[in-house]
């Protein structure tokens, strides 16, 4: 499924997020940068010791806020680790806006024309998957409205519940993507 805002399109599909040929691929991160479980374990399974080898430099960041390392082996030439709300520290939706804005802000900064997303915070943090996707969705049609590089958003979402989540979320009327 997608759809074309300003430039660019969105993209909604269901696999493995690990296997994107974008420039980079965005990792539902904790604060410490440390490749736990879920999207993170995977990356550092495929991607190799160098992506965590990168975090450990940077050290770790805020709850919202997303910082860029090399893709090692993945496909994607980069990995940009946003980290979202825990349900219940308060503030989650902001926080979720903020990781997802982040990410997209890094990737103009590096020069990157396409993204792919997982459902960040839906895993272990138990965020409710439709507000994730009407707050990620709505953050991103916000963003490519305006000055930006990106040509490119996908969401990668593993198991078909959160693909039709999605899929339905982008298809709704409130979802307009017109200037």
């Amino acid at each position: 499924m997608e759809k074309k805002v300003g430039q660019a399109v969105i993209e909604v599909s269901q696999g493995d997020i690990t296997e994107m040929d974008t420039d980079a691929i965005v990792n539902a991160a904790n604060a410490q940068l440390v490749l736990g479980a879920g999207v993170a374990g995977a990356i550092r399974t495929k991607g190799g010791p160098k992506i965590q080898d990168e975090c450990d430099a940077i050290g770790g960041t805020f709850v919202g806020g997303a910082v860029i390392t090399s893709g090692g082996n993945l496909r994607a030439r980069h990995v940009i680790h946003a980290v979202g709300p825990r349900m219940g520290e308060g503030n989650e939706d902001e926080k979720l806006k903020n990781a997802t804005l982040n990410s997209l802000k890094v990737a103009d900064e590096n020069n990157l024309t396409s993204i792919t997303f997982p459902a960040i915070s839906t895993g272990i943090f138990g965020f409710p998957k439709e507000r994730c996707a009407r707050i990620m969705l709505a953050t991103v049609i916000d963003y490519l409205k305006g000055d930006t590089a990106l040509k490119r958003v996908v969401f990668c979402l593993h198991g078909a519940s959160s693909y039709e989540i999605f899929s339905e979320t982008l298809k709704s009327p409130g979802f307009s993507t017109s200037r």
